[in-house]
């Protein structure tokens, strides 16, 4: 076992058969080896020993807690579930091993037999664990029912009656108990009751998280609707606290629910069981006014009491009755906010919610009105005025940051941007000064100036000044020297280098990053949309291995999390931990990270490495099966990552998410049904039987053939929708969702190559099951095919020539195009190959067949039929274009690697002397990383040609 611990297993392994010779029936050696057979990759051996200690139903601790960590290793918890219900046969009355099944049954989801478990553990042993164990069971199967009736009528009734019968009893003694009485009524709908429950003595249980009791009661109280009572209670709990904002919102949702309803206090008795009510929106003003009044006289400035003073304006002005209430000038309120918190970072995100309470033409006056109270010093007269400490800095940040929100930036001509960007590195690099003493995991304090300065100049690239770009890099990376930890300036570093086509930089970017767990989902988007469509093919393996790691741990991970749940008697978090797990399951990036990484195995492996066949075989594909849930699919991608401080109207809106989501999942599909049809491929390579014999070939191969001519109508019908999507011509904010491959795949042909090459495939089905004879125009059909597919691939070519990075006017241009749709040129030549060797094995017993004939008859000239001068003209254009590409990718490498970055004139004199060092880097990171690029996509296409060359029938 110690071995096994420090990872030696091989000496594991030896030590294990050594006792083995002495004691041939030591049960825990023989699994104790198993587990080293499984850590050495023997996984047949492993699970063969493994059977036979488990055939002998052991029941001795050691060796069935080495059996359940091996079947873990498995990933086969299934049958940790059959080894302790033998344990518990022989051994009735164990509470550990009950415990174990209970646990067992809990990893694979059996929520009935962990019902009874629970209920057979009570018995033996009666802790009140054990039976809301079994309670937490039926709320479970409940959850997981398919028919919510049965759950509503069923689960939860008998959930409630068991706890009940725990209250009556006097038996209930944690607060977890009561915890799952409420969570049963709250699901039941009943809310009177549960409001009962938590408002009566097992309440008094509740007391591990702040004001439990009171949240519970307001989120039934807001069921009922009983806004007496919601105002009363946030009103009591405000007094309490000022600072609280959710009881802000709920206090003025109630008061205007009363008011809606004109309801009035009773005269005589208590206003509501919370106490006193206000109704009305003088009591509502006086409140808040009265906070304020409070505040002042406070330790600490607290923000909450101003924010609520401006979300009542904004909810009076929603209703159209400002003016009758003084409650002040919005303008001034924010300006009064700022003199106060100014000098806090929330500031800014403070005041971001409640912009659209000033008036346009104010906006201006309000910048300069807040500025004026910066104590701001100029070094000399027309010097820029600096600030003097960290205070100031944080102030002058947050005006620069309304003033890009208010669309004042925006709305400036070139030259005041430009200006503008000086402006903002000078404050950064002078706020440096502040930060000297900053540790290199700290962010420094002027980090935003630069952010700022760079979406500046990201505007006027979009306005088609193509130098902006390479200073925004600039810029980042000399940021990034100075603040190493800033995530913003990677974020932002990762998005322009892939929009230039850049992939080498980003995955050390990435990695820096050091995305933990969920972030795989919610941020991986950003390296597996680029690393594969730029052609650095090892990158996309990798990065499509971190994504696929984190996806596949979820799963065992998740259980770990359920079962340490029951111990400590966390049961509402039970069900947000399968949710969790289903949200993941069901994952938009899982899918296409799975679609992607298959189909990249498939063009580096197949037919080179490995026959097609094979590599299918070994990723369990096949092409009736289709494992992704396209109803369910979920958007985990998080597009607000990257900071933004543009105006609402420039910003991601909810449409562009709804869009991106569309879009994403037409390619999705496009790719899966690409995957799918490449997959039958070797499914249709078998015998076949004779034409006569149609009885013998239903269940066979022409089912087969069926499924690839459905799986192509289905292609056909998704390249329609995605062409009708692309119609709307969408154009996310720069910041926004990358746009998928899709518009690429389409424009330059390769789409209609790929189609193109599984119509052959049917055509070629056909001539297989109705032999030479009498298939003439079969033949010519194939012969047609094989001419337009060479027309297609050579113009796919063609989209492929030109420059990938050039220089015009002294700067860098990139065509990240070029290299796209070069990529898209090695996938379908790779799908033409798939499919040529399929041609191939249909067309290679024909011909032995002809010849063997040829010998009988001992005639010279058989006439050889058309089809085979057709595929062999068609194998030989093949190799010779693709000979061609591969002479073009060296001329593009020679190309690259002359290119002299250096004599780019930096002439604009916006460069400073530390700038130019920065440039230099950057524009040496994209010209390596095109070479990088370029030099994969070769290597690839000269193992490509190999395979053309062995297809000469």
């Amino acid at each position: 076992a110690d071995y096994l611990d420090n990872g030696n297993n091989k000496m594991a392994i030896q030590q294990a058969d050594k006792l083995l010779k002495k004691h041939k029936d030591l049960h825990c050696a023989k699994v104790l080896k198993a587990i080293g057979l499984q850590r050495t990759g023997k996984q047949d051996e492993a699970y063969a020993l493994a059977q036979e200690v488990a055939a002998l139903e052991p029941t001795d601790d050691n060796s069935l807690q080495a059996l359940t960590i091996l079947y873990r290793e498995m990933h086969r918890p299934e049958l940790v579930t059959k080894l302790y219900e033998a344990a518990v046969k022989k051994v009735p009355n164990s509470e550990e091993y009950h415990s174990h099944l209970f646990m067992a049954y809990a990893r694979v989801g059996e929520y009935k037999k962990m019902q009874q478990a629970g209920m057979a553990l009570y018995k033996i042993v009666p802790k009140n664990p054990y039976y809301f164990w079994s309670v937490m069971s039926l709320i479970m199967q409940s959850i997981s029912a398919q028919d919510e009736n049965l759950s509503k009528t069923m689960f939860l009734p008998l959930a409630e009656r068991m706890v009940e019968k725990m209250v009556k009893e006097d038996k209930i003694e944690a607060e977890a108990e009561v915890e799952l009485y409420y969570m049963i009524l709250e699901r039941l709908e009943k809310y009177k009751e549960a409001l009962d429950v938590v408002r009566g003595k097992l309440g008094e249980k509740l007391t591990s998280e702040l004001q439990s009791r009171e949240n519970k009661c307001m989120a039934m109280y807001k069921k009922l609707h009983r806004w007496p009572e919601c105002n009363a209670l946030a009103r009591r709990l405000l007094l309490k606290n000022s600072d609280d904002w959710q009881f802000y919102i709920t206090y003025f949702d109630s008061v205007f629910q009363l008011i809606d309803e004109s309801w009035t206090p009773p005269a005589e008795e208590e206003h509501s069981l919370e106490g006193e009510v206000h109704c009305s929106i003088e009591q509502a003003v006086n409140f808040i006014e009265e906070r304020i009044t409070e505040e002042s006289k406070s330790s600490r400035p607290l923000r909450g009491p101003y924010l609520a003073k401006l979300e009542l304006i904004r909810r009076l002005r929603h209703r159209g009755c400002n003016d009758e209430y003084k409650l002040g000038d919005p303008e001034e309120l924010m300006f009064q906010y700022f003199k106060k918190f100014g000098d806090k970072p929330c500031c800014f995100t403070d005041l971001k919610v409640f912009v659209d309470l000033l008036p346009p033409s104010q906006y201006t006056k309000f910048i300069r009105q807040l500025l004026d109270v910066i104590p701001l010093v100029a070094a000399a007269e027309n010097e820029v005025a600096l600030p003097g400490d960290i205070k100031a800095l944080q102030q002058h940040l947050c005006v620069v940051q309304l003033s890009r929100l208010l669309g004042i930036y925006h709305a400036m001509e070139k030259k005041q941007k430009l200006a503008v960007v000086r402006e903002l590195m000078l404050r950064y690099r002078h706020g440096l000064e502040f930060g000297k003493s900053c540790l290199k995991t700290e962010l420094q304090f002027s980090d935003y100036y630069c952010l700022l300065a760079v979406h500046l100049l990201l505007d006027l690239w979009l306005e088609g000044e193509e130098a902006a770009v390479w200073q925004c890099l600039t810029l980042l990376e000399e940021g990034l020297s100075h603040s190493p930890s800033n995530a913003q300036f990677k974020l932002l570093l990762i998005r322009i280098y892939c929009r230039l086509g850049a992939f080498e930089p980003v995955s050390e970017l990435y990695s820096s990053l050091d995305a933990k767990h969920i972030q795989h989902d919610t941020i991986g988007y950003l390296l597996t949309r680029y690393a594969g469509s730029l052609g650095h093919y090892a990158a996309a393996s990798q990065s499509c291995n971190f994504a696929l790691r984190f996806f596949h741990s979820n799963q065992k991970d998740t259980s770990e999390y359920i079962i340490q749940a029951y111990k400590y008697g966390a049961f509402e978090k039970i069900p947000e931990f399968i949710a969790f797990r289903n949200r993941l399951n069901s994952s938009l990036h899982f899918a296409q990270v799975r679609t992607e990484r298959m189909l990249l195995d498939l063009l580096l492996e197949a037919n080179i490495s490995t026959s097609l066949e094979e590599s299918i075989k070994s990723m369990s594909l096949s092409p009736e099966e289709d494992d992704i849930p396209w109803k369910d699919l979920r958007d985990n991608r998080d597009l607000t990552v990257l900071f933004s401080w543009d105006p609402k109207d420039r910003d991601i809106s909810e449409e562009h998410r709804k869009l991106s989501l569309e879009e994403e999942t037409l390619w999705l599909r496009i790719r899966s049904l690409t995957l799918r049809l490449v997959s039958g491929l070797p499914t249709l390579a078998h015998t076949i039987q004779p034409k006569n014999s149609e009885k013998t070939a239903e269940n066979g191969v022409s089912s087969k053939i069926d499924t690839i001519r459905a799986l192509l109508q289905q292609l056909e019908a998704a390249v329609d929708s995605g062409k009708k999507f692309l119609e709307q011509k969408i154009q996310y904010p720069v910041l926004g969702p990358p746009p998928t491959r899709m518009a690429g795949f389409f424009s330059n042909g390769s789409c209609q190559c790929q189609t193109s090459l599984f119509y052959l495939v049917s055509d070629i089905y056909e001539l297989d099951t109705n032999g030479l004879e009498d298939s003439a125009e079969i033949q010519e059909r194939i012969g047609n095919s094989f001419k337009s597919l060479v027309e297609r691939l050579t113009d796919l070519f063609n989209k492929c020539k030109g420059d990938l990075i050039e220089v015009r006017d002294g700067t860098l241009k990139t065509h990240p195009n070029l290299l796209e749709n070069l990529v898209f040129f090695v996938e379908t030549i790779s799908i033409a190959l798939w499919v040529s060797s399929y041609c191939d094995s249909v067309l290679r017993p024909f011909k032995s067949n002809l010849q063997k004939k040829k010998k009988k008859k001992k005639e010279s000239s058989v006439a050889m039929p058309p089809v085979f001068t057709h595929f062999l003209d068609y194998v030989t254009e093949l190799q010779t274009l693709t000979s061609n590409v591969i002479d073009h990718i060296k001329g593009l490498e020679i190309i690259l690697t002359a290119l002299k970055l250096e004599e780019l004139s930096l002439k604009d004199t916006l460069l400073l002397q530390e700038e130019k060092k920065f440039t230099k880097t950057v524009q040496g990171k994209v010209q390596s990383s095109y070479h990088h690029s370029v030099q994969e996509i070769g290597e690839l296409l000269k193992k490509r040609l190999d395979t053309i060359k062995k297809l000469k029938i």
